[in-house]
This record gives structure tokens, sequence and C-alpha cells, in this order.
């Protein structure tokens, strides 16, 4: 297949690990270079990769087929801009947008282009979550739990679109049901926006997710955990384990199974426990190669961008309980 001329927008930490993931992923790109407006770190990348420096964001981007945009998220809407109304395909980490308002028009920008846009929402690409995803069937109960300890880098958004936006991405794409309600606290601690938060989601089907995110913890935590009509699937996305404890007829052959005896009438149920293997696999390498897949295959990316508007607007409905609005990041 024809390799993509791509272009990476940012040299930060996170747009470091997209060069050299994409430099891997040689048969799907030819990384044409790279833009960033901070003189250091251009040289920091120069140094290291050797790839062309261009000289403006516009530059890069006439030149490329597609960009990844690894910018701060104040510029994610600017840079995607450009690059639709010039019909490049877009790779655009989440948050996707600063607002929900910016995050529709570029859903309406790519339809009108015609290109593939891909959100990073990377837990999506997550092998623990990719060994269990087609096992969700009908969840009505969801718990997460997202905890991190203080990183300054990240604190130019909440927490709810730091680390919470993760979790939103997740329950969103396995509840096949409109959100009727949304419910949240939080408080900013240590930056000027939340830090930690607890949010309750509420479906039209019943289900509830309640989830939790803090960036001012004593310990990293990334876990959900799904409850559906007799079956339980836990994710641990740090520790890369899952787990699928499901309710089955009891096998009378198996003296040593565990069995519930719900005694009201029903018949007893055996618990039957499964530990999917998890193949060892580069999440953001992996998400990488299925959006260069969905440009040389005319395909649908995994992770749309009309998935990343609605994970935002949730995000916001949630930042607007916590009374904490569009102006305040835009202060």
């Amino acid at each position: 297949m024809k390799k993509i001329k791509l272009g990476i927008l940012g040299t930060g930490h996170l747009g470091n690990i997209h060069i050299k993931l994409s430099l891997e992923l040689s048969d799907s790109f030819e990384v044409i270079g790279f833009y960033d407006p901070d003189p250091e770190k251009t040289a920091k990348a120069l140094a290291t990769y050797g790839l062309k420096a261009y000289e403006s964001m516009e530059a890069l981007i006439d030149a490329s087929e597609a960009v990844s945009i690894v910018t701060p998220t104040l510029s994610h809407f600017e840079c995607a801009m450009y690059a639709l109304k010039n019909g490049k395909h877009v790779f655009i980490e989440k948050p996707v947008t600063q607002t929900t308002e910016e995050a529709k028009k570029l859903v309406d920008l790519a339809h009108e282009a015609k290109v593939k846009v891909q959100v990073g929402h990377i837990e999506r690409f997550n092998p623990a979550f990719v060994a269990v995803k087609e096992q969700f069937d009908h969840v009505m109960f969801v718990e997460t739990h997202r905890l991190a300890e203080f990183n300054p880098r990240g604190t130019d958004v909440s927490v709810v679109l730091d680390l919470m936006i993760h979790d939103i991405d997740i329950v969103l794409s396995v509840v096949n049901a409109n959100l009727r309600k949304t419910s949240a606290s939080g408080v900013a601690v240590i930056s000027d926006t939340p830090d930690i938060c607890n949010a309750r989601l509420e479906f039209d089907n019943g289900c509830v997710a309640n989830l939790t995110a803090s960036r001012i913890s004593l310990k990293n935590m990334r876990k959900s955990r799904f409850f559906q009509k007799n079956a339980y699937i836990s994710v641990d996305f740090l520790e890369k384990k899952s787990q699928v404890v499901k309710l089955q007829e009891v096998d009378e052959s198996n003296p040593f199974a565990m069995v519930i005896d719900p005694e009201n009438g029903k018949e007893p149920k055996q618990l039957l426990f499964d530990n999917p293997d998890v193949p060892p696999s580069n999440a953001l390498k992996e998400e990488l190669r299925s959006f260069a897949e969905s440009i040389q295959k005319d395909t649908k990316p995994q992770v749309t961008i009309e998935d990343g508007y609605q994970a935002i607007h949730v995000a916001h409905q949630i930042l607007e309980q916590l009374n904490f609005t569009n102006s305040i990041f835009a202060a």
C-alpha cells in the first residue's frame, strides 16, 4: 500500500512518542517532518530524529497528506480546522477540542472534506479492553476509577478533560443508549480547575455509570467494572489485566464449582471465572496503525470525530455541574 505522508504538530512529551512510533510504522507512514513553535523543543527533536522542522503549522499541513495534532488542547481546533479545510486526514489527541461548539464545527468540516478523522482515545486500544470488548452485552452498571499522582503537565485543562474523558469515551462506547441525566461534584485543589471529580451518568435504558477521576492521588489506578445480566467484567487499564465472571447453568460434573443459590425459587447458578489472554501491545502504536488503515482501506476510523464530539459534550455537561464553564477555560 502507498505510504501516507504524515506531519506531526507538537514535539512535547506525547508528540515525541508520536514521532517515534510513526517512524516505526514505516509500512504505513512516511514522516515528512514536524512543527513546534518552541525553539528548544524543535532543536531537541531535530537532534533526536533528523526530520525536517517546518517553519509554520500551515507549511507542515500543506506538505502533508495527514497530520497528527499533538499540541496543547487550546490549539487543537485551529490546527484541525486548517487541516480539514485543506482536505487533510487528521489524527487529533484527546480531548478533541476545548469546547463542545468547536468539536461540532470539526464534525461538520470533516463531513464536508470527506477525509478520515480519528480522535486519540487511547484506552479503546488498551489490550485489556480489547480482550473483553466483544463480551459487553446490555451493560447496566459501570464503576470507574482513574487516579493519578500530580503532574503539572496536563493542568491546562480540568481533570474531567484530562483524565475522566477516557472513561467517558469507554462508557459511551459500551452503553448503547442515550444519556438522560448527568450529575457531578468536584473541587480544584492545586490548579485553577477541578483536580478531583465524581460524576454519575444515567441512561435511557436504566444503565448508571459512576466515574471518579483524581490527579492528586497518592497512587495510580485505572480500573473499570462493568455489570450486565449474568456477568461481571473487570478491566484494569493500568496493569493491562481483565476478568470476566459469568453465571451459567450448574454443571453437575464439576463438584468444585462455585454455586450461588438465590433461594427465591430460582435455579442455582454456577460462577465461571475467565481471565482472558491479554497479548502485550502498544496502544498508541495500534491506534496510529488503525488510523493509517482507515486511510489506506477507506474504512471508518475506530474512534471517529463524532465519538470525540460525544465525549467532549458529556465532559462539559459534567463541568457545568461543577460550575466551571467554557469562559473559565478560555481565560
